[in-house]
């Protein structure tokens, strides 16, 4: 072998492991978990207007079917405060946010007129809707879970970072737009803001 041919064997050695390092380091960096958004005023920092979806505009109507098979229309909620939640199983604040959610609406009654929707987003779902079962039962989610199987929905509210939470009044218009994991006093203040 000539020398060349050694220094250019040599080369590709270094160049090879240099990828690889860079490779490996990003692959094993955990992902931060965001703690949830503990305040009102937290919330409002978060807050983000999207073309159309200005603070009070109406809510974009839709319809998706959920988990367990049945159907949600935004509109036919109209009279009552909703929360819609766009969230994924593989998104770290997602899931610091879940049990936060769960303990909210286990204690909602008819008499609050409160609806929690969480729109998983299934299109970024790996493992599809099997991930999301093992998610709603490993987390022991009770409200209802829609799936946006083309993301449509989600594209149409303008979600770009999960989760994202639209807090919508009783007239069916976007009072607020949150952005990052909120927690269960948060979510009660952001109701009680709404009208």
């Amino acid at each position: 072998m000539s020398k060349k041919m050694i220094g250019s064997i040599l080369s590709l050695l270094v160049i090879g492991t240099l990828v690889f390092l860079m490779v490996k380091n990003t692959v094993e960096k955990p992902e931060p978990i965001e703690s949830p958004v503990t305040s009102l005023s937290q919330a409002n920092e978060l807050e983000v207007a999207e073309e159309g979806l200005e603070q009070y505009s109406p809510a974009p109507d839709f319809t998706l079917k959920t988990l367990a098979g049945e159907t949600v229309t935004l509109s036919e909620l109209k009279g009552k405060k909703v929360i819609l939640n766009f969230w994924a199983t593989w998104c770290p604040p997602c899931k610091a946010e879940m049990p936060h959610m769960e303990s909210f609406y286990s204690k909602l009654t008819d008499e609050d007129q409160v609806e929690l929707i969480a729109v998983n987003v299934t299109e970024s779902e790996k493992l599809g809707i099997s991930e999301v079962e093992n998610f709603v039962k490993s987390y022991k989610l009770s409200f209802p879970i829609p799936l946006d199987k083309t993301a449509e929905v989600t594209r149409m509210y303008g979600v770009f970072s999960m989760p994202t939470t639209f807090m919508i009044d009783t007239k069916g218009r976007i009072a607020q737009k949150v952005i990052g994991p909120l927690d269960e006093k948060t979510l009660n203040e952001l109701v009680d803001f709404m009208d």
